[in-house]
């Protein structure tokens, strides 16, 4: 792979984990700005080096792509936090999960799929998030009562 190519990959990991995270970031979540980022150039930098060791002749990528969706499920896991009868921290562990797929695009050269994903991951993020507001409203829940029972 020509440098200038791999450059090209991990900026655009750089920037997708960064619109994500910058997202996180603003909405003062555990895992925001810096975290995204550098999942998802981790993400991409592991299948670029798989790339180089298929083009050499050795190797599977789709083993590292597998290892990548293993080891974020466990770093997710550590910003799950269970306070008694509340959950919080899911969505900032499955947007991490997100961020290392973006990475994964990235470095695949993957470029139209990536914008249409990070794209997803904004509006999941953002859209969802007055969508539950809303419905948590219309179920007549006080505050007391909803953050009792509330996944993020």
């Amino acid at each position: 792979m020509e440098p200038i190519d791999f450059i090209i990959r991990l900026l655009a990991a750089t920037v997708a984990g960064a619109v994500v995270g910058l997202e996180r970031e603003i909405n003062n979540k555990s895992a925001g700005l810096r975290t995204n980022t550098l999942v998802a150039i981790g993400a991409a930098i592991y299948v670029l080096i798989s790339l180089q060791l298929l083009n050499e002749g050795e190797g599977d990528a789709s083993r590292i792509v597998g290892q990548i969706i293993t080891g974020i499920g466990f770093l997710g896991a550590g910003v799950i936090l269970h306070r008694g009868p509340s959950v919080h921290g899911l969505t900032t562990a499955a947007t991490i999960w997100c961020s290392a797929a973006l990475g994964c695009l990235a470095a695949l050269a993957m470029f139209w799929q990536l914008i249409v994903a990070t794209l997803l991951v904004l509006i999941v993020n953002l859209a969802f998030k007055l969508t539950d507001r809303w419905f948590s409203g219309k179920q007549g829940k006080t505050k007391e009562t909803k953050d009792k029972n509330h996944f993020e």
